[in-house]
């Protein structure tokens, strides 16, 4: 894994100034390439790329980056790996346009695809993560690529004004902000968008004028076209569709043959590494698959890691060392403390370059770093909630809503308002009694929090109002951003508002899978791991994100993914050849923390700083009101507003770390 920045300017003032800048927005990204750095500028056509190499395929020289193709004409600087760039050298060979090879690095396979075939289609060819800047010398014009689902982030964006103006790119903003054209001013639409998901949806960044590349996407620019041609080259709105229309039609068996035979490729393909390899193990379906599937692929014991909670209500180590154990795993698993836990803390926002408000940052954090005292590489099972329907919020759909929403609107709020009516703190004491367990619901000891969102919905009118209610913070942004401008609008489009995908022929649920594909995989679940990880230079891989996984899951119907109110059905049968049933079988467990009581108790003092009316007021960026009701409900423990005043204090402390 590695890190690019760089930039294309009319304005140039000399090589060795250009140099210099190059290695200082190199630098801010070190963590996330330790192992070597290398710079690459043309003074003429004011191009210039920096990248920082965690070198993981071909540790030789012969890896390094910015590298040239072949014949000259490309340079490029690239982040991620192409798992099937063998098969690519083979094709190449085949048709005779393969280069003398110099290594044996997926870097200079991507460029002699690129030389052989052109750049859309090697894209289309390629199964892996990527984020790329790829300089042509002779059109004289720059490409960004992402990969298709999003796993590797590429900021970009024109700063600065007149002849001083610079197209800036880069894996992180702690990158662009190197640059001395870069203008850090907070875009309060962004800010609005945030506060509704906790997290900044692409395309839009925190500031204004700098986006994220989609997934999925690639960008064209040059000087004497400077305006961003943006192209998709794969949709996952139109494979889903496209599989919903042509669905898989043989038998349950045939099914589970063929996705354990793609899961086996894929998993297989992804434990390429010249370096030490292991997974994250929480012992619950995903994470479990994928480790079983390497094992099982491996001559030797797969590294695995955990940590684990000594609060009950948070710990999933025991399972996942049941599992380990099963599997024959070399498992290393680690207890935090509280205090452990908390003095990742002040760590976060430089960690995440902008704000960022998942909680589970945390525990994702510490079990990357302790990974990485044993291995470079880790697998992980993220995304098998969005594929293969394992998110309550989809269970809830199928099983409820459409009986719901034949109630009236006035009934179904009149039945959140007595929801409501009970704290959150006495549903979880009537949970803790309760002698069987509710789907829908999950751990009961926690059942208040999740009534309380799920009141919060029952007055939606259509499933599209249902998913933005279940997947909004704060329900109305509008009430705690301040926009200067009356104008001006509060939220930016986005695919749940205003930039809607046209999602023909799929059910409610599916279109919730979908949507959360678009948004929430890539920019809150992979955006946490890649920035958690990155930080202490681990590199993570994604098997479930192999692109023909996806299509496939895409083409299975939903008895597949959600039978009988049990997710996973088909993941769960693959799983089961490896894993006795017992092991996995269990209700649902997020990566969370206590946060609800820390902010009351070891972080009260911390968070009453960060939001308090005074300070809220002198930064301009929230009305106190709202934020201060929230806070004063919440230590009272009458409503457990956690995730909510997280996002605000993230962003605080995001902005005081910024200011210094």
């Amino acid at each position: 894994m590695c890190g690019l920045a760089g930039f294309l300017t009319q304005s140039w003032v000399d090589d060795d100034a250009v140099a210099k800048l190059l290695v200082t927005m190199g630098e801010h990204i070190r963590n996330r390439g330790p192992d070597s750095a290398d710079t690459w500028q043309d003074s003429v056509t004011g191009i210039g790329l920096s990248h920082r190499r965690l070198a993981v395929v071909d540790l030789s020289p012969a890896g390094a980056q910015p590298m040239h193709s072949a014949s000259g004409q490309y340079v490029i600087a690239y982040n991620g790996e192409i798992y099937n760039h063998l098969d690519i050298r083979a094709e190449l060979s085949a048709e005779n346009q393969a280069p003398l090879w110099r290594g044996h690095s997926d870097t200079e396979t991507l460029l002699a695809a690129f030389e052989a075939w052109g750049i859309a289609t090697t894209l289309k060819k390629t199964i892996g993560m990527f984020a790329i800047a790829l300089w042509d010398k002779k059109a004289n014009t720059l490409t960004l690529a992402r990969d298709r689902l999003g796993e590797k982030p590429l900021y970009y964006g024109w700063q600065g004004e007149g002849k001083t103006r610079a197209f800036l790119f880069g894996s992180e903003l702690k990158a662009l902000q190197a640059h001395p054209c870069f203008t850090p001013t907070i875009s309060r639409g962004a800010l609005a968008l945030y506060m509704r998901h906790n997290y900044v949806p692409a395309p839009h960044s925190i500031y204004e004028n700098i986006f994220k590349l989609l997934p999925g996407h690639t960008l064209t620019i040059s000087l004497d076209k400077p305006e961003p041609k943006l192209s998709c080259y794969w949709s996952a709105s139109d494979i889903s569709i496209a599989g919903v229309a042509k669905p898989f039609l043989g038998s349950d068996t045939e099914a589970v043959i063929k996705l354990d035979s793609l899961l086996t490729n894929a998993v297989g393909q992804q434990m390429m590494a010249d370096v030490p390899l292991g997974a994250f193990l929480s012992g619950g379906v995903d994470s479990s698959t994928i480790v079983a599937l390497m094992q099982a692929q491996s001559n030797r014991p797969v590294q695995t890691f955990t940590i684990g909670f000594n609060e009950a209500s948070y710990n999933e180590a025991t399972y996942a060392k049941a599992v380990a154990k099963h599997l024959g795993t070399q498992h290393t698993e680690l207890y935090v403390s509280p205090k452990q836990a908390l003095d990742v803390i002040p760590e976060l926002p430089e960690m995440y370059c902008e704000p960022f408000a998942d909680s589970s940052q945390i525990p994702t954090f510490l079990v990357a770093q302790l990974a990485k005292q044993h291995v470079t590489v880790s697998l992980s099972g993220d995304a098998g909630d969005e594929l293969f329907c394992g998110y309550n919020r989809y269970v809830l759909t199928s099983n409820l809503w459409q009986k719901l929403s034949l109630l009236p609107v006035p009934a179904r709020a009149g039945l959140a308002k007595i929801i409501s009516s009970v704290s959150p703190e006495a549903w979880n004491k009537v949970g803790k009694i309760m002698p069987f367990n509710l789907p829908v619901v999950g751990n009961l000891a926690l059942m208040g929090d999740k009534l309380h969102k799920g009141a919060s919905v029952l007055a939606s009118r259509n499933q599209a109002d249902l998913y933005k209610s279940l997947v909004s913070m704060w329900q109305d942004p509008s009430a705690v951003v301040i926009v200067n401008d009356a104008a001006a609008v509060v939220e930016p489009k986005t695919f749940l508002a205003g930039n809607e995908p046209a999602l023909i022929g799929l059910s409610d649920t599916e279109q919730m899978m979908v949507l959360d594909m678009l948004t929430y995989l890539p920019d809150d679940i992979l955006t946490k791991v890649d920035r958690a990880a990155m930080s202490v230079s681990l590199e993570t891989r994604v098997p479930f994100l192999d692109h023909r996984v996806v299509e496939f899951a895409w083409q299975l119907p939903m008895k597949y993914k959600l039978n009988d109110g049990q997710s996973k059905w088909a993941l769960r049968q693959v799983l089961y050849k490896y894993v006795p049933k017992a092991l996995i079988e269990r209700p649902k467990m997020g990566f969370g923390i206590p946060l609800d009581y820390w902010l009351r108790g070891p972080l009260k003092d911390w968070a009453e700083t960060l939001l308090s009316e005074e300070r809220l007021l002198k930064e301009g960026y929230f009305y106190p009101a709202p934020i201060r009701k929230k806070w004063r409900e919440h230590l009272s423990g009458k409503h457990n507003w956690a995730q909510q005043l997280w996002g605000v204090l993230m962003f605080q402390s995001w902005l005081e770390n910024s200011n210094n």
